[in-house]
C-alpha cells in the first residue's frame, strides 16, 4: 500500500513539474507574440505616416521624384512584409529609402520650415523611437522564450510540445550598424 502512495505521489509531483514548465513555455511564448504586435501597431503608424510626409513634400520636390517613389515603393514592401526576417528585411531598406529622403530635403528650406511638414516629421520621428524601444522589448521576449526552450530540463518539455525559437528583429544593413559621425566644424 505505501509503495503504491509513493509512486502515486511521484508521480503527481513529475505532472505538476510538467504542467509548470509546460505553462511557462506557453507564458514566455505569449510575451513573445505580444512584443511582436506592439512592434506591428508602431510599424503600421509609420507606414500610415510616410504618405502624408510625401504628399506634404511632393510640391517642393518637383525634380526629386525618384527619392519620392523610392519612399512609397520601400513603404509598401515593409507594409506587406511577413514574419519577423522579412518584416526586419523590408524595414530596414525603408530607413534607407528615408534617410535619402531626409538627405534631399536639406535641399528645400521653405520645405524645412513647413509648419505641417515640420510636425509629420516630429511625429515620424518619435514614432521610430517607439519602434526601437518595441524592438528592444521584442529581443527581450524572445531571449526569455528562446532560454527557456534551450535549458535543460525544460528543453526537454520543449521538444516533446514542438516549441520553435523566436527569431530575433535584427538590423540587417552594416551601415545602419554604424556610429554616426558628428562634425563640429
Amino acid at each position: 500500500m505505501i509503495p503504491m502512495i509513493v509512486i502515486l505521489a511521484l508521480l503527481v509531483a513529475f505532472l505538476l513539474w510538467l504542467i509548470g514548465i509546460y505553462n511557462s513555455l506557453v507564458r514566455l511564448r505569449n510575451a513573445v507574440k505580444n512584443a511582436w504586435s506592439q512592434i506591428d501597431v508602431q510599424l503600421k503608424r509609420r507606414h500610415d505616416l510616410i504618405p502624408n510626409l510625401v504628399e506634404t513634400a511632393k510640391g517642393y520636390m518637383q525634380h526629386e521624384r525618384g527619392t519620392l517613389e523610392n519612399v512609397t515603393k520601400a513603404r509598401n514592401l515593409a507594409a506587406q512584409a511577413s514574419g519577423v526576417g522579412d518584416q526586419a528585411k523590408a524595414e530596414s531598406g525603408l530607413n534607407q529609402a528615408l534617410s535619402s529622403f531626409f538627405v534631399v530635403v536639406e535641399n528645400y528650406p521653405d520645405l524645412k520650415a513647413n509648419q505641417n511638414f515640420l510636425a509629420l516629421q516630429e511625429e515620424l520621428t518619435s514614432t521610430e523611437n517607439k519602434i526601437s524601444f518595441a524592438r528592444q522589448a521584442y529581443n527581450d521576449a524572445a531571449m526569455q522564450f528562446n532560454n527557456k526552450i534551450e535549458m535543460f530540463p525544460s528543453n526537454i518539455v520543449a521538444g516533446v510540445f514542438s516549441f520553435k525559437q523566436a527569431e530575433f528583429f535584427e538590423i540587417e544593413e552594416a551601415a545602419e550598424r554604424a556610429v554616426p559621425k558628428v562634425s563640429f566644424s
